[in-house]
């Protein structure tokens, strides 16, 4: 198959995704004012409590808005929770409600409990020709690839303009990562950074990942294409043997949003960055 490597141009908004992702994981005030001071003049922020077992007590996203653009980030967990939960109960699957296909349970009911919020808020804050994004780090990557599945499904007219997830796992068999493969060509952009434990559950083959993973090695260069299994298994040394020290815990320091922001900061050329927001 024919490969075509991530266009590094998209690198500075890839990371200011990242930025967002990571702000998910904030109180609603200090979402306000970091959207804000990018420029985001409309902000919505969601919380909405669980009623299954999930590794989050509750559904948290935002979604803000100006003239050009809509983003809508969804907030992660820890990945030990996530593990273990995924771990636990990794053979939930379920019909998908928007097509053919299966979809992991918990994802789809933690989905479900902040949907009417997100589809209310798109509608509200998209008001012109603005460009719609999802985002999301972990769990949050997971909600973000199925809120956009689930909206474009449902209507075609709503197909987001790109997905950028990081660390996100599996979720969902390989017919709807197909169809959503289809849906979603040159808009759906999965990162993953080096060993991070994460995208490697729920297990294959029941789970299927949708889109090419953009990857991260050991010394945080963004490789042009997905590594071989070998190339991945040397690559996760090299990571060990930098900082043996971290030998055990470096799937969970690969995990972090921090680590990916990094990654992405590292690759993208200054060129590129001079017109995005910045963090506060």
């Amino acid at each position: 198959m024919h490969v075509i490597p991530f266009d590094r141009s998209r690198l500075p908004f890839a990371r200011h995704l990242a930025e967002a992702a990571r702000l998910a994981y904030k109180e609603p005030g200090a979402v306000r004012r970091q959207a804000a001071a990018w420029g985001y003049s409309d902000v919505r922020t969601f919380c909405v409590p669980h009623q299954v077992p999930f590794p989050l007590e509750d559904t948290q996203a935002f979604a803000m808005g100006n003239a050009e653009t809509v983003v809508v980030a969804f907030r992660g967990t820890e990945p030990g929770e996530l593990r273990d939960w995924l771990t636990d109960c990794g053979a939930l699957m379920v019909p998908y409600s928007c097509g053919d296909g299966m979809v992991h349970l918990g994802f789809e009911q933690a989905l479900d409990a902040v949907w009417p919020q997100i589809l209310t808020a798109v509608r509200e804050l998209r008001t012109g020709d603005q460009k719609l994004w999802f985002t999301g780090h972990s769990l949050g990557g997971a909600l973000a690839m199925l809120a956009a599945a689930r909206m474009y499904f449902a209507d075609p007219r709503l197909l987001a303009d790109g997905v950028y997830t990081f660390g996100q796992p599996r979720t969902c068999d390989p017919v709807l990562a197909r169809a959503y493969d289809t849906a979603f060509k040159g808009r759906m952009f999965r990162f993953v950074n080096n060993s991070d434990i994460v995208p490697k559950l729920p297990p294959d083959p029941l789970y299927r990942h949708v889109a090419l993973e953009q990857y991260f090695d050991a010394s945080g260069r963004l490789l042009p294409r997905p590594p071989s299994l070998l190339v991945r298994v040397c690559d996760a040394l090299r990571g060990h043997l930098r900082s043996p020290a971290s030998f055990g815990v470096d799937a969970f320091r690969d995990h972090g949003i921090g680590a990916y922001i990094t990654c992405l900061a590292a690759n993208a050329e200054p060129a590129h960055e001079a017109d995005l927001p910045r963090a506060a």
